[in-house]
């Protein structure tokens, strides 16, 4: 980046290039899990809004169930109605699917995030690859899904709940790699 550039960046006190900070107004609205997840969710320096009883609860559920809330989850949170929108798009189209398991769902998520190169998508969902597939089956799904001997014959309602699957994750790896979103620590440790 030009001087000239780097020093209007400062003085207006946008981040420059790769920085990783997050605004820490009003960090009580966006549970956060603490350590570095609190500094380095992504690039862009949106501070946490308020968040509804709705999301603030299912904040909770994710610490409850996972021990953190996953960061993509926490860059959403500077606008309530599109967490909400996300939450609520993720869970009926991704999560409701007919006959699509949890592991099918995620080793989706995995092929695709792999093929886009989305480290925060392919770290997190490779992680849930792992836990409910085993350490292997994890890693062909990132290094190489088609070492993977892996059975198929769809339905036409299976056909399009995969392409739902695909084109959610599709999308949020675009966001995810625009903003240079980092995935939690805890991934990176979890199913080894």
């Amino acid at each position: 980046m030009p001087k000239a550039t780097k020093d209007a960046a400062k003085k207006r006190s946008v981040p420059t290039k790769r920085s990783a900070v997050v605004g820490a107004a009003d960090t009580s609205a966006a549970p956060h899990s603490g350590g570095e997840d609190d500094i380095t969710i992504m690039a862009l320096n949106l501070a946490p809004g308020k968040l509804s009883a709705e999301m603030a609860a299912y904040f909770k559920k994710c610490e409850e169930k996972l021990g953190f809330v996953p960061n993509v989850l926490k860059a959403f949170a500077f606008d309530d109605a599109k967490l909400r929108a996300f939450v609520d798009y993720r869970q009926e189209l991704v999560q409701n699917a007919a006959k699509l398991s949890k592991l099918e769902i995620e080793m989706i998520a995995t092929v695709v995030s792999s093929q886009n190169r989305c480290f925060y998508c392919i770290t997190a969902h490779g992680n849930a690859v792992r836990q409910l597939g085993g350490p292997v089956l994890g890693e062909m799904m990132v290094m190489n899904y088609r070492a993977a001997r892996l059975d198929a014959g769809f339905t036409d309602r299976d056909i399009w709940d995969i392409a739902s699957v695909a084109a959610f994750y599709n999308m949020t790896n675009r966001l995810a790699s625009a903003t240079d979103m980092r995935p939690n620590t805890a991934y990176h440790g979890q199913a080894r």
